[in-house]
């Protein structure tokens, strides 16, 4: 996942599980489970006498550790969530177009399930639709069928042969060439089949 959303404006909103900061979190929380491990298989070992003891209350002590790590890293991911809601619903557009991703068929993949999973894709659409609702700005839901990536924004020429892995868009038809997401998000934009969530 190169980024979390492209918008019909050409800004680009990052993966924030690629900044320097859930790096080191995520380093550290490898770290921190590598232990918690190990203590489990030495309580394994003297948990008959009362050395066993002593290993399961820092077990308890190393619980709390890897727990707040993931609670902190939650909280990174919510908070960029919110922030990119905000921004988006300042700017007071009359409608707000987004794609229903297939995330259950996407979560299947076991190479791109755990980037998925991090992405909070159904939290910001709940929290978006709640934000449309106060603000009064239509939100409006693409069928997951419709190509949007597939499709020239400049001519309407589907490519059905566009892999995952072509980040750019190349129209074969009209020379039409742009970032997959941007050309993907400018069809959504001018869809005219779809529901009001």
């Amino acid at each position: 996942l190169k980024d979390f959303m492209s918008a019909s404006n050409g800004k680009t909103y990052k993966n924030i599980n690629k900044s320097s900061q859930i790096r080191k979190l995520e380093k550290k929380l490898k770290r921190e489970q590598r232990s918690l491990s190990r203590k489990y298989e030495n309580y394994k070992k003297h948990n008959k006498n009362l050395k066993g003891v002593a290993i399961r209350q820092n077990i308890q002590k190393q619980k709390l550790k890897v727990q707040k790590l993931h609670q902190r890293l939650d909280n990174i991911r919510t908070d960029y969530v919110n922030k990119v809601i905000s921004e988006l619903v300042k700017t007071k557009p009359m409608w707000i177009t987004i794609e229903d991703l297939n995330i259950s068929g996407m979560m299947k993949n076991r190479h791109i399930s755990k980037a998925i999973a991090q992405q909070k894709f159904f939290e910001f659409r709940t929290k978006l639709l709640a934000k449309c609702k106060e603000y009064g700005i239509e939100l409006r839901v693409v069928d997951r069928f419709y190509p949007s990536s597939k499709t020239c924004h400049n001519c309407g020429c589907i490519k059905s042969d566009l892999k995952l892995s072509d980040r750019t868009y190349h129209c074969c038809e009209c020379g039409y060439t742009e970032d997959r997401d941007y050309n993907a998000s400018l069809n959504l934009r001018d869809c005219l089949t779809y529901k009001i969530a």
